[in-house]
């Protein structure tokens, strides 16, 4: 699809061609693969939760990864999903101000949160600290050989590749995935969306998740992987 390409254009060659391919998996209606996942969501109008809240600012944002767990009382939680396979288990949290993914492997934990800078979050054992603009890419090496990597980008788009982008993202996420819709800031009519994608394997663990921000025509999206050797 021209926009899922065009979205993922500033992405290296290389993880670019998989950002797309999965982009396009979530499109063609496949879902994660070999993933026993549960859900939880707020509403039980096709799978969509609706909380009466709207986006911080983009200039507030910040990605961070912990070497821990966060208290679940530190966010506002708007829909959930778990993954449970052999060798490990993840949550993953949509919140008011992006979302959380708590990973756990052989009494390893790593928490990946994407928030405002504006909430204040614990700095014991944390690991990453960035502010969300342009493009960067990390990765952080643990012990017994585990390793969490992840492209993170903030990109402004023109007004019709947005609004395309967000309809997609709705439309397709009513049947997949997780998929939160946000109230109208009041400047712009329409609120604001977030997607997540999940792919579990057997020792690898990835997550694609799209934030809109309407006010400003921007998208934050990340791709993240858990990797046990």
């Amino acid at each position: 699809m021209p926009f899922v390409k065009r979205l993922s254009g500033a992405f290296s060659r290389a993880d670019k061609s998989a950002f797309v391919v999965a982009a396009e998996n979530v499109y063609n209606d496949r879902g994660a693969k070999g993933a026993n996942v549960s859900s939880r969501y707020h509403s039980a109008e096709k799978g969509i939760a609706r909380v009466l809240t709207v986006r911080p600012k983009v200039a507030e944002l910040v990605f961070q990864l912990y070497g821990r767990a966060l208290h679940p009382e530190l966010f506002e939680v708007c829909s959930s999903t778990a993954v449970h396979r052999e060798n490990y288990e993840v949550k993953i949290d949509i919140t008011g101000t992006g979302h959380v993914v708590t990973w756990r492997h052989a009494g390893l934990t790593l928490t990946e949160v994407a928030t405002s800078a504006l909430h204040p979050l614990p700095e014991r054992r944390r690991l990453m600290n960035y502010r969300l603009k342009g493009q960067r890419r990390d990765r952080v090496e643990c012990r017994g050989g585990v390793s969490y990597e992840v492209d993170f980008e903030l990109e402004p788009v023109n007004p019709e590749l947005f609004w395309t982008l967000q309809e997609e993202l709705t439309r397709d996420g009513e049947h997949q995935g997780l998929l939160q819709r946000f109230d109208s800031s009041g400047r712009i009519a329409l609120g604001a969306v977030s997607y997540i994608h999940l792919e579990a394997r057997s020792r690898t663990f990835q997550v694609r998740a799209f934030h809109t921000f309407p006010d400003d025509y921007a998208i934050v999206k990340s791709h993240s992987v858990f990797r046990i050797p």
